[in-house]
């Protein structure tokens, strides 16, 4: 009985083993079969996530050169610097101490930046410490190397007495708790600080998501760093490889790797030296005069060739955040004013164009006062009986009244816009104004006087000189070009632009009478003697508007002055514009632009080459106020004759 008894028991511990181990083999296929067929794919998908790593290749942005060469914009690598506060342990202020010089950052801020901070991850229901801190970004490349040999002398020698275990701890602190982000980073660099900032722009930062990635690119913000930015920007590159279990890329087993492809190097119609010139007269007279602000631009009138351009107060283009809004804005382009008298161009080269008048004939101005629509019209001086030339020369108000009313509104009104004004002038810089010209059917009795003289109009600086030099160009209008040709990384020509003809003015024939009548300007008997470039022709008109300032009329002491002029005048190499915004010390063109035109003119001249007219030179005279100020009537406004 005990030996059945017995073997019930061992029967029974047999079935239940066997039970056992069915289950567990049960659970044990139950288990593979989910691993090896249910959930194959999302292991096979994290295990790929586990070795692999795809990297973004980031483009190098393309460089902008002057027209012989001359780097005005490159980007330079630079990297982000990162820590992990978990291998650097407690040795925070060891490490703050030693990064605080290269990184420009106080020993306080770096130590917080590199404390660990434990987070709840909901996901796996445990405490995270956080394995990666940027400690700066922007860092050059230089800097990173020398970072990596400050931390390299954290690391043991092999014979150090240390423990083993601090050992591996100052091992791995020194190799691997300071590290750079993979994502090559670059910085845009202007070598030339503030030189054509307003031409060349900047850059700034823009977070882009690429696959769920987010990250810092750089791109244009304004100027041609931004109209151009694709252009400049280039396209983007990527790699897809694996790593090893710390985290290494294992060469052998890249899947992809596509180059990226870098941005086009974008050459100007600029020249930095003729650039530099520009500015640096520009400075002297901004010190002289202390306008608002002070504007030149210098150009090929037969091609629209934009050689300089440039605006005071001026920023540096590295730290445009550093500048206020007033000296990043381009005012050549994005503001409106009323020309003053270098506007009479246009009536003049158009009444020249349609036979209504001559040089030769005479306009009878007045005696200086002229009653016209109810207002009383003033020249500067009382002029009698003045030509067309000499209208031009001694820039009379009622004499250019007086033609304006002979060509007639429409006429007057059609030349004003093929002269381009009312519409932009194509210059390829973000903000250009199309300026404003009111159609005939909205001018009042009163403008076909006020609007052969500047007043009454508004138009940009670009378009007022771009205006001049279709005259120096025999009639023909030109889009001003700033961009001569786009290059790859080899220097070979991607794209290359030409110079565009917009239309045909006026004849030559009236242009050239009307250079004819511009050369007189600078001279004795003109209002811009100072204007005159010593062994060279000199054609061009000066301008002195009173400024408008909303519903209060013309602002009393408010004026703008300006010059444009060409040389060699019937050979025109070079046109240079000039104009001082509310100049605190003289506001007439002819005294505050003219000599700073002539300053400009004389250097550049001598730099270009540009051999001087066997002409005999004209002896030098002093300046003789002899131009319309630009006070067109008695006062600031309006006022009814009796």
């Amino acid at each position: 009985m005990g030996e059945n008894l017995k073997s019930s028991v061992q029967l029974r511990r047999a079935v239940v083993l066997s039970l056992g181990l069915t289950v567990a083999f049960v659970g044990l296929a139950y288990r593979l079969v989910d691993l090896q067929v249910v959930r194959h794919p999302e292991l096979v998908e994290e295990a790929r996530r586990n070795r692999e790593r795809e990297f973004l290749r980031q483009p190098r942005r393309g460089d902008i050169v002057d027209a012989r060469g001359t780097l005005l914009a490159t980007s330079v690598s630079v990297r982000t610097v990162c820590a992990d506060p978990v291998l650097i342990g407690d040795q925070q202020a060891l490490v703050a101490r030693l990064l605080a010089p290269l990184l420009g950052q106080s020993e306080l801020e770096l130590q917080q930046k590199l404390l660990p901070r434990v987070r709840w991850d909901a996901e796996t229901g445990r405490a995270v410490t956080n394995r990666y801190v940027v400690l700066a970004r922007k860092v050059p490349v230089e800097t990173w190397e020398q970072i990596r040999k400050v931390m390299a002398s954290l690391e043991p020698p092999r014979d150090s007495p240390l423990p083993r275990a601090e050992q591996r701890f100052l091992r791995q602190l020194s190799r691997y708790a300071v590290f750079v982000d993979p994502w090559e980073d670059q910085m845009r660099w202007y070598p030339n600080q503030s030189l054509a900032a307003h031409v060349l722009g900047h850059v700034g930062l823009r977070e882009v998501t690429v696959d769920g990635v987010r990250f810092l690119e750089t791109r244009g913000a304004d100027g041609l760093e931004r109209t151009l930015d694709a252009q400049l920007a280039g396209v983007r590159g990527w790699r897809v490889t694996e790593t090893d279990s710390g985290r290494r890329e294992v060469v052998r087993l890249r899947d992809q790797d596509v180059e990226p492809r870098d941005g086009w190097t974008v050459v100007l119609t600029l020249d930095a030296v003729i650039q530099n010139i520009l500015e640096s007269a520009l400075a002297e007279a901004m010190q002289e005069h202390r306008p608002r602000n002070i504007t030149g631009i210098v150009l090929r009138p037969r091609t629209g060739a934009v050689l300089a351009m440039a605006c005071l107060p001026n920023f540096d283009p590295n730290r445009p955040a550093e500048a206020p809004e007033e000296a990043r804005r381009n005012v050549i382009l994005t503001d409106h004013m009323e020309p003053g008298s270098t506007f009479k161009i246009v009536v003049v080269a158009g009444a020249l164009n349609d036979g209504v008048v001559r040089l030769e004939d005479v306009f009878d101005c007045e005696h200086g006062r002229f009653s016209y629509g109810g207002r009383i019209l003033h020249d500067h001086s009382p002029y009698d009986r003045l030509t067309v030339e000499e209208i031009i020369t001694k820039s009379s108000n009622i004499g250019a009244a007086k033609i304006g009313m002979r060509l007639g509104e429409q006429r007057l009104y059609e030349y004003i816009r093929a002269f381009g004004f009312g519409s932009r002038t194509g210059l390829p810089l973000l903000g250009e104004m199309p300026g404003y010209i009111p159609p005939v059917q909205r001018w009042y009795k009163i403008s076909i006087a006020q609007i052969p003289m500047g007043h009454g109009v508004a138009v940009t600086r670009m378009q007022m000189a771009m205006a001049m030099a279709a005259l120096a160009n025999g009639g023909v209008l030109m889009r001003p070009m700033l961009v001569e040709r786009l290059e790859d990384r080899q220097g070979r020509v991607v794209a290359a632009y030409q110079p565009q003809m917009v239309r045909r003015v006026v004849s030559e024939e009236a242009a050239r009478a009307t250079v004819r009548a511009l050369k007189t300007v600078p001279t004795r008997e003109g209002t811009a003697p100072r204007a005159a470039v010593p062994g060279y022709t000199v054609a061009g008109k000066t301008g002195t508007a009173q400024k408008a300032e909303g519903t209060r009329g013309y602002v009393p002491g408010k004026y703008i002055a300006s010059f444009i002029g060409f040389l060699p005048a019937d050979q025109p190499e070079v046109l240079i514009a000039i104009t001082l915004d509310e100049p605190q010390r003289g506001y007439y063109g002819g005294q505050v632009a003219g000599p700073v035109f002539r300053k400009v003119a004389e250097r550049v001249m001598q730099y270009l080459g540009v051999p001087p007219e066997p002409s005999p030179e004209e002896p030098p005279v002093a300046w003789a106020a002899g131009e319309s100020s630009g006070r067109p009537w008695v006062d600031s406004r309006w006022q009814q004759t009796n």
